[in-house]
């Protein structure tokens, strides 16, 4: 059993989920809660407890927690710990020293960064993003998010907003967006939106696996509206391919299991607009998402600032 251990922690809107993890990537134990378990205003109530269970866990185990990395659905800053104020899942961790808080209750050493800024420092470290030099997440669930490492380093942007992929507009015109713009590729391919449309086009309640799984079915209303998932996701694709052409680039999150089935069309799309050259030299994977891969992002989060902070990157 190794001595060592990170706890990783994922902070979403509707779960608290953490797990303890090995330096090199290995879930010895998860555990969750709803976010709000303890009622509205407690997600850092709930951080804090799944955060000693794994505690209790580890002094099981023989092993000492040397830091924590927590990821939140928002902008951070990632130097001090504190959230931005444009975190629309847990509104009310809007400005919270979040890092400080949580080292001053458990007396370990804590970083915070934005959840799709996590899951690509996982994926590149233990992940499907192993190995390569460039590498774009983008995590498509009840928003959309991205990170981006380049030659090693989290490109966090000057005031944290680096990797905001899920904002670029693909329609002028288009549906208004929660970050109050209009037309951005969230509103087209998140879940929640792609819900919001098929419960306005059906006259009735659907999540976005049932408009998936009717489309399939045959249902015209839902084939029509997967139609148009897969051409926005298809032109929010080539806007990274084209602006960052990376060596690798996953989809991933909660709705990339519904994707999977549809990679080729969504290729076809992406093929429309994206030049040929630069979608040639980029290998583009759906990756469905487990909770094992958000925590040991939060893993991947201690040891990449550990490093940074020891020897900052130039």
């Amino acid at each position: 059993m190794p001595k060592r251990g990170l706890i990783g922690v994922d902070l979403g809107g509707s779960v608290v989920a953490a797990g303890l993890v090995t330096p090199d990537g290995d879930v010895l134990a998860q555990a969750q809660d709803p976010t709000h378990t303890r009622g509205p205003g407690t997600a850092v109530a709930t951080v804090l407890d799944v955060i000693e269970r794994m505690h209790q866990t580890a002094r099981a185990f023989g092993v000492t927690v040397e830091g924590i990395g927590i990821g939140v659905p928002g902008t951070v800053d990632a130097e001090r710990g504190v959230i931005g104020r444009d975190i629309h899942y847990v509104p009310e961790l809007a400005g919270a020293p979040l890092a400080a808080t949580v080292a001053a209750a458990t007396g370990i050493p804590v970083y915070v960064d934005n959840d799709v800024n996590v899951l690509a420092l996982g994926e590149g470290m233990f992940g499907a993003g192993q190995g390569a030099l460039f590498l774009v997440v983008l995590a498509i669930g009840t928003g959309v998010g991205g990170g981006i490492i380049q030659d090693g380093r989290l490109v966090r942007g000057q005031g944290g907003f680096g990797g905001e992929l899920g904002h670029v507009p693909i329609n002028f015109d288009g549906r208004a967006c929660i970050c109050g713009g209009q037309g951005c590729l969230k509103t087209y391919v998140s879940g929640t939106d792609i819900a919001l449309m098929g419960t306005e086009r059906l006259k009735r309640n659907v999540s976005a696996a049932d408009v998936f799984r009717m489309a399939d079915e045959g249902n015209p209303t839902c084939r029509d509206l997967v139609t148009e998932v897969c051409r926005a996701l298809g032109a929010g694709l080539a806007v990274i391919v084209n602006g960052h052409n990376p060596e690798r680039l996953i989809v991933t999150g909660g709705v990339a299991e519904s994707l999977k089935p549809l990679e080729l069309r969504i290729h076809t799309q992406l093929q429309r607009y994206a030049f040929e050259r630069a979608l040639d030299s980029t290998r583009i994977e759906i990756v469905p998402q487990s909770k094992q891969s958000t925590v040991r992002g939060g893993a991947a989060l201690v040891q990449y600032e550990t490093e940074r902070r020891r020897v900052p990157i130039q």
